[in-house]
């Protein structure tokens, strides 16, 4: 089964509201194609693993975000070619790469302990992941198919050594109710609401610069919800905050006022611990796709939760900017040939 026929199964099988089945594809792949140790975890996580020495792990993820109707044949994913790409839910993120990933897994002649790993749930925060981490997986060094195609120039693979983080957070801010038709304004909630957010717009934004990729924190209010009825004070108001997080950043913003606060989910930033890594990983996709870069990407990926632990690692895929969750979601068929070139390469560098 070549690349492209193994990755146009695993779109076919839907994997937006359960991952099981493509998950026993995966599986059952893994088990028929390579001599490797295949686990499936409590999670649903398949974590295969061959040879020994380091560990060299091929991160993705299996779950995609939930196809548009156009998308659908019947019960079954839409996935067809044209124009030399490949068309359907999760091609672009990621189940492109995880075909590339996979067949790189069976065919690298690694003097390391080789991993593949592709994980659940990574569309709703990283929760695969975490359960992994939690159970011990903690590769020295990771490659995240996640897409990095095409930052520097078109068809080229690059390298992205950092990536923003992201949490979110809910304040609410406590007024009293009363009849509209006699205002307390000093207890309206949604006019406390409108002062917390003056203090939100003077939050100063945070910069670092990594190997020459500048990332900057952000904070964007995002939802507010308040007020039961037209004649009523409104007692209560919510507000939904968007902060966008650096490497190095710690601790959630703050602002004063009659509040509670909340942090709804965090996907922490990610950052490349060790820069020789990088390089030689950019020595290799240079080689195959000519002038490979070191880029920051704007999107949150599972990376960060692997950099939060200390492993070594760098985001490289075959997606470009602008193909995850859309409509007509589709990814470059040469790109998936070279990204499988460069990961079996990776795995063939000695260290």
């Amino acid at each position: 089964m070549t690349i492209i026929d193994l990755a146009k199964e695993l779109i076919s099988v839907p994997s937006h509201e359960g991952e099981e089945e493509v998950g026993k594809l995966i599986e059952k792949w893994l088990k028929e194609e390579t001599d490797a140790e295949v686990l499936r975890d409590g999670m649903g996580n398949i974590i295969a693993r061959r040879g020994s020495g380091e560990e060299l792990a091929f991160i993705g993820h299996h779950d995609v975000v939930p196809p548009s109707f156009d998308q659908m044949e019947g019960h079954r994913c839409k996935v067809f070619e044209k124009d030399g790409r490949l068309y359907g839910r999760g091609s672009a993120d990621m189940k492109g790469a995880l075909a590339s990933m996979m067949h790189s897994f069976r065919d690298a002649n690694a003097e390391m302990e080789l991993v593949f790993a592709s994980f659940v749930g990574e569309e709703i925060g990283g929760v695969g992941a975490q359960y992994a981490i939690s159970k011990g997986f903690n590769p020295k060094f990771v490659v995240v198919g996640e897409g990095s195609m095409g930052y520097s120039k078109e068809g080229v693979v690059d390298i992205a050594i950092a990536h923003r983080g992201r949490r979110e957070s809910q304040i609410t801010i406590l007024g009293e109710a009363a009849h509209a038709s006699q205002p307390n304004e000093e207890r309206n909630a949604i006019y406390l609401a409108g002062e917390v957010i003056q203090e939100i717009l003077k939050i100063p934004t945070k910069e670092i610069n990594i190997e020459g990729k500048d990332l900057k924190s952000s904070v964007t209010v995002t939802v507010m919800e308040g007020g039961t009825a037209a004649n009523i004070n409104p007692d209560k108001c919510t507000l939904i905050i968007d902060e966008r997080t650096i490497p190095g950043e710690s601790g959630a913003i703050q602002v004063d006022g009659e509040i509670e606060w909340e942090i709804k989910h965090e996907i922490p930033p990610f950052k490349c611990q060790d820069m020789s890594f990088a390089h030689r990983v950019r020595e290799v996709a240079n080689g195959v796709t000519k002038g490979s870069e070191l880029i920051a990407k704007p999107h949150t990926t599972d990376a960060g939760w692997f950099s939060e632990k200390g492993c070594i690692g760098v985001v490289c895929g075959p997606a470009e900017r602008g193909q995850a969750h859309t409509s007509e979601e589709s990814v470059d068929i040469r790109a998936l040939e070279d990204c499988s070139e460069i990961y079996r390469k990776i795995a063939e560098v000695k260290r």
